[in-house]
């Protein structure tokens, strides 16, 4: 079965997403024995749940037109779909090593990629008339956390 996702069913699988990513800082924070290391990790957590609250505000706010299923789904079958891949695309499907901060770090750089790449296909799946132009605000969001977890992985080689 052929898929068309609008910008709906991408929204809630990106909350789903920062949903999991914070559980996954959470983890890799109590891991840690140092303090400054699990303050960074827990502040990257604290942006998956605000990210998660951006995503679901951004649901409240689209049209009716935006959230159109544009194929026959009774069953829900493709919010099953997305909610399968966000809970095992990104930060569960690989083992994270969160054996160091600099491990926890490069795992957290490759599911943030990850999630990048995937948001790139969705948008793919996404009519422009059904809110295409709303996954560009997702992947922003991803990339400010590359940006974030690769600065801290500069600063501990240093």
């Amino acid at each position: 079965m052929s898929y068309d996702f609008n910008a709906d069913d991408v929204l809630e699988i990106a909350e789903q997403l920062e949903k999991n990513g914070g559980k996954f800082y959470r983890a890799a924070a109590e891991s840690t024995n140092d303090p400054d290391n699990k303050k960074f990790l827990l502040e990257l957590a604290a942006m998956e749940d605000q990210h998660e609250l951006t995503f679901k505000a951004m649901r409240a706010e689209l049209s009716e037109k935006e959230k159109e299923s544009t194929v026959f789904d009774p069953d829900g079958e493709a919010a099953l779909y997305l909610r399968a891949l966000a809970d095992t695309r990104v930060f569960f499907e690989k083992e994270m090593n969160v054996t160091s901060m600099k491990a926890i770090l490069k795992s957290a750089i490759t599911a943030e990629k990850d999630s990048i790449v995937f948001y790139l296909g969705m948008k793919e799946a996404v009519d422009e008339s059904l809110g295409k132009g709303r996954i560009d605000h997702i992947i922003k969001e991803e990339m400010g956390h590359i940006k974030l977890l690769s600065g801290k992985l500069v600063a501990l080689r240093d």
